[in-house]
């Protein structure tokens, strides 16, 4: 079986992602026709290809409903993956909410929307939560662009960035500053068709205070390293997947940190365009061809 297959990127990240060389290289290996494409390039004939694998599309933040209408459109000619309906649930972080109410362990994590009042969703969150510091951050966002950590006594510059953002028509996501991320990092646990592959961590990203980290266009540098992750880590991975509303995608990547009580809880669930890290894991790209030529066998 000799799949055609489209690794999906956007024009400002095909030179940054660095999955698409290797996951390339593994694709002709294994007898396929894989080519990198834009998302938004007119020219691209989709119906030419068996799958369209969403990879980089980074630029989405910016262009959502776009996105969203691409996908959709894209999806009538070709196979997407991951399918639009877990990009429409996942492109959204009140999906946490949802996961949370399915009884995954996760941050705990609070909303304003446009039309609220933002000073008092904000007063109401600390009210709920003791915590030092705080993260505000865009409930429509990735790569860490447009999230900054604030301390509890200063509101001003957390109402500030939230007013920034509905300004525009964007939610907000308030989670409370877990500060096991300063000396453990994250840990992100990647699987393909819910068989774990491997794991990465990934160092603390937020500067102290209302400083915003420095991104670098689409994404705020990161520095990452190969982890092995511990069975708790495993164990809410798990429980995370299995909370999810429809069946397991063919990737996924589970992003966790430790709660104060050291317990992992999840952070994010990557479904839509995440850094799979495959140089970080030997035979990962292989691994991620063989689940999706399994994936088309099997229909």
């Amino acid at each position: 079986m000799t799949l055609r297959v489209a690794l999906v990127t956007a024009g400002a990240a095909r030179e940054l992602d660095e999955d698409l060389p290797p996951l390339e290289a593994a694709m002709h290996a294994a007898g396929n026709k894989a080519r990198v494409v834009e998302w938004d390039d007119p020219d691209v004939d989709w119906a030419s290809f068996d799958f369209a694998l969403l990879r980089s599309t980074w630029d989405y933040i910016d262009r959502l409903p776009d996105f969203l209408t691409w996908v959709e459109s894209a999806a009538r000619r070709t196979t997407v993956l991951n399918s639009p309906s877990v990009v429409r649930w996942n492109t959204d972080k009140h999906y946490l909410a949802e996961l949370a109410r399915a009884g995954a362990p996760v941050v705990p994590s609070s909303f304003i929307d446009p039309g609220e009042d933002p000073e008092r969703a904000l007063s109401a969150f600390l009210g709920r939560h003791d915590c030092v510091e705080y993260v505000v951050k865009p409930s429509v966002g990735a790569g860490s662009r447009d999230t900054q950590r604030h301390r509890r006594n200063e509101l001003g510059p957390a109402l500030a960035q939230a007013q920034r953002l509905l300004h525009v028509g964007r939610g907000v996501l308030l989670q409370p500053y877990l500060d096991s991320v300063d000396r453990d990092g994250e840990t992100a646990l990647i699987y393909f068709r819910g068989r774990f592959s491997h794991a990465i961590r990934k160092g603390a990203l937020l500067l102290p205070g209302a400083k915003a980290s420095p991104a670098v266009g689409l994404f705020v540098p990161e520095k990452i390293a190969a982890r092995t992750p511990d069975s708790d880590e495993l164990h809410v991975a798990q429980r995370a997947l299995r909370a999810l509303p429809f069946p397991l995608p063919l990737y996924a990547r589970v992003d966790l940190i430790r709660d104060a009580a050291g317990h992992p809880v999840l952070l994010e669930l990557e479904l839509t365009e995440p850094s799979l890290f495959f140089a970080y894991a030997p035979g990962a790209a292989e691994r991620f061809t063989a689940a999706l030529v399994e994936l088309a066998r099997a229909g």
